[in-house]
């Protein structure tokens, strides 16, 4: 045992007060028993020369946290702010992918947000996906969209050190692998003009199959009209609405009915609508009515909100539905 535990006299007289820093609290123990119970019933405690600080450290815990975060918030921009000036300054090319990268996140983070508050707002009030505004409803559409492309690009990086091999992916392939956030302004304009020679090259093979199915619909009228639209297409006249909606008998029927086309015109519908032909016929079949169901819901909304009310950003979305010339055509108007 120790020392000081071996007599008891030594117990006897009071301890001597002890100082806990600078000015603080101050304890004093009374014992009056030959017993090492500090802490019992005849023990006093004494409490004096109440704690002191000063006015500039006397803060709230409350106060004392929003000084903490501030000073941590305050380090890290300075932080940051000098690795971007690193990166910019040593490594240019890098630092421009990084800066898209991570916009790309803040911009691919907000529309979740959006997309959030009107799925939540659809449950509280009942509301279906055709009965949103056309706003609303092309928000969801591309937020789909992309949030598949991300959970694809999620699901192959999953094994052992496929990561890097998909980082390495991204880079030699965005167009296919990220979505538009992710994409440089320069990409955008590229990305584009491919899209609209893609539509471009689909049409002719559409406009092939449409003359193959000409010869197979039984309403004689309806077959000239068919034909005739066929000519003067290729022949490079547009077509009116009315020579189009003419032909709305033949393609509720067979054979240019949705349970009745043929692989190979899904696969060349499926081109012209940017969206991928290499998939069994079935699975093809079903995303072409739902894209078609999807694209009519969104032309009711915008004849109810009205051309003139979009803006700029707005009409270009509408070149990846129906596009870049229905794009152009719509721009005037919105002026």
């Amino acid at each position: 045992m120790l020392m000081p535990f071996c007599h008891a006299s030594a117990w006897a007289a009071p301890l001597r007060p002890k100082s806990f820093g600078n000015r603080c609290q101050k304890l004093v123990f009374y014992s009056r028993g030959p017993r090492y119970e500090v802490a019992s019933a005849r023990s006093q405690i004494v409490l004096s020369d109440l704690p002191c600080r000063s006015s500039r450290l006397h803060l709230s815990p409350k106060a004392d946290v929003k000084n903490l975060i501030s000073y941590v918030v305050t380090k890290t921009r300075a932080i940051n702010g000098t690795y971007h000036r690193f990166l910019g300054r040593h490594f240019p090319r890098f630092y421009a992918l990084y800066t898209v990268f991570m916009k790309g996140i803040q911009m691919l983070w907000a529309d979740g947000k959006k997309a959030r508050r009107i799925k939540a707002n659809m449950w509280k009030h009942n509301v279906k996906f055709h009965q949103l505004s056309y706003r609303e409803m092309e928000h969801l559409r591309q937020f789909r969209r992309d949030i598949t492309k991300c959970l694809f690009v999620g699901i192959i990086s999953i094994p052992p050190f496929a990561n890097y091999l998909v980082f390495l992916l991204m880079y030699l392939f965005p167009r296919q692998l990220l979505v538009k956030h992710f994409w440089t302004p320069k990409q955008q304009i590229d990305f584009l003009d491919i899209y609209h020679s893609l539509r471009k090259q689909s049409h002719s093979e559409i406009i092939t199959h449409l003359e193959r199915a000409s010869a197979l619909v039984s309403d004689e009228r309806l077959r000239w009209h068919l034909t005739d639209l066929c000519t003067k297409v290729q022949n490079g006249v547009h077509p009116t609405a009315h020579d189009i909606l003419a032909l709305r008998e033949c393609f509720s029927t067979r054979p240019l009915g949705f349970s009745q086309l043929q692989a190979t015109h899904m696969r060349a519908l499926s081109r012209a609508m940017l969206l991928n032909p290499h998939l069994p016929p079935a699975v093809l079949r079903w995303r072409l009515k739902s894209h078609t169901t999807v694209i009519q819901q969104l032309d009711r909304a915008l004849a109810q909100l009205g051309i003139g009310q979009l803006t700029a950003q707005e009409v270009k979305s509408v070149s990846d539905l129906a596009g870049r010339m229905v794009a152009d055509f719509l721009q005037p108007k919105r002026n």
